[in-house]
């Protein structure tokens, strides 16, 4: 009997010693299969949290809210605290949507999106970056492992990032993204996370998340955006220009006059009230690209809406239309989802003189859209960004 319980005694020695070396922890490896295994799952989450930028000239935090289905469905809010702004984005049956619902305004595009690029507060990019990374650094501190991994965002500068994820469940419970000096550009809390939500039937419809604003909305969709020589557009001597192509901005394009389908402003407002609500200041980006300059400003004419075009010519020549439009929906060409930070916006075009480049987005009730055939899309992105926190002059 002494003889048992001497050789139980050495075992159980042998168990602590080992467990002190680290035997019986997980390492990278097998969490990471762990990881792979919850995000083939296609399990529906929700989460909530903050998120804090520090790429532009002040810092600013935003509350984040993001909702996922098994029918990859997605719904991301993104409020500024400071503000109390509020954007949505949507990724449903009918395609993707970038609401504003106290402007009353939004968009509707096809896009393979996020699945085609990543967003540093959705799960499966977290998780895609962590499997994806053979060089990823691993540690573990009290209540989460914590891997330090590429980061791959339409944001050149952010080059790095860590996750923290939940032992118990591997849910992210914080992300700092870095750049190449090791500052710290982004940085998500998550402060609820919860995976197999349940779901209203009609959760990632457009209409409830403007209509929960209790705000009314009429739907008519204009026509695809069409641009004549988007990068030039005709200034007359008194510096006032007209453009009825330019639909998504606020006025009528030809094609929708052939086919009769209009994009009409809010009923609801009186003609003083919106011709005051329209009035724009203008705002210059505090960042441009190498050998770039200001060419001029012009005021333009979108349909009712005045707007202001900032050219500008270089190593790169793009322009700059800013507008405060009017209360609607509007349809854009096959396009992918931008991430400002500040904000979310709307690329399409591929860049080419037949064909270029757009980036739409709106801030402080100013909807911007950028045109450009020479462009690369980082540089669009950090002079699209340089807008944020600029006051109309």
């Amino acid at each position: 009997m002494r003889r048992v319980t001497w050789m139980v005694a050495v075992v159980m020695c042998v168990a602590l010693v080992l467990a002190g070396c680290g035997m019986g922890k997980k390492d990278a490896g097998s969490i990471v299969k762990d990881l792979d295994h919850v995000m083939g799952k296609s399990s529906s989450y929700q989460a909530s949290g903050s998120m804090i930028l520090n790429t532009g000239q002040q810092p600013q935090e935003y509350q984040v809210e993001v909702a996922f289905s098994p029918e990859h469905f997605y719904r991301i809010s993104l409020t500024n605290a400071t503000k109390d702004v509020t954007q949505i984005v949507l990724r449903n049956e009918e395609g993707v949507f970038v609401l504003t619902p106290h402007l009353k305004k939004s968009f509707r595009f096809q896009s393979d999106w996020p699945e085609n690029q990543g967003q540093v507060y959705l799960f499966q990019s977290l998780a895609k970056s962590i499997i994806a990374d053979n060089d990823r650094q691993f540690t573990t501190d009290k209540d989460a492992y914590v891997f330090d991994v590429a980061a791959n965002y339409q944001n050149e500068q952010l080059s790095r990032q860590k996750i923290w994820l939940n032992k118990k469940t591997l849910a992210p419970a914080q992300v700092q993204v870095s750049d190449a000096n090791q500052n710290v550009l982004v940085q998500v809390n998550f402060t609820n996370f919860e995976f197999d939500t349940k779901f209203d039937k009609d959760y990632f419809q457009m209409e409830r998340n403007m209509t929960s604003w209790n705000l009314q909305q009429t739907m008519p969709t204009s026509a695809d955006v069409a641009v004549t020589d988007a990068d030039h557009p005709a200034a007359t001597g008194d510096k006032s220009v007209t453009d009825k192509n330019l639909s998504a901005t606020g006025g009528q394009s030809d094609q929708s006059k052939a086919t009769g389908t209009t994009t009409k402003p809010d009923a609801t407002k009186t003609a003083p009230a919106a011709a005051k609500a329209q009035s724009i200041g203008i705002v210059e980006p505090y960042y441009l690209p190498k050998d770039v300059v200001k060419q001029d400003i012009s005021d333009m004419k979108l349909g009712e809406d005045a707007a202001v075009l900032l050219r500008y010519k270089g190593k790169y020549n793009f322009n700059l239309i800013e507008v405060r439009p009017q209360a609607k929906s509007v349809s854009l060409p096959p396009g992918d989802i931008v991430d400002l930070g500040f904000t979310v916006g709307v690329m399409t075009g591929n860049g080419s003189k037949d064909e270029p480049r757009t980036l739409t987005w709106t801030n402080d009730g100013v909807e911007f859209r950028m045109f450009t055939g020479d462009m690369p899309v980082n540089e669009m992105i950090q002079v699209a960004m340089a807008t944020d926190g600029q006051s109309g002059k």
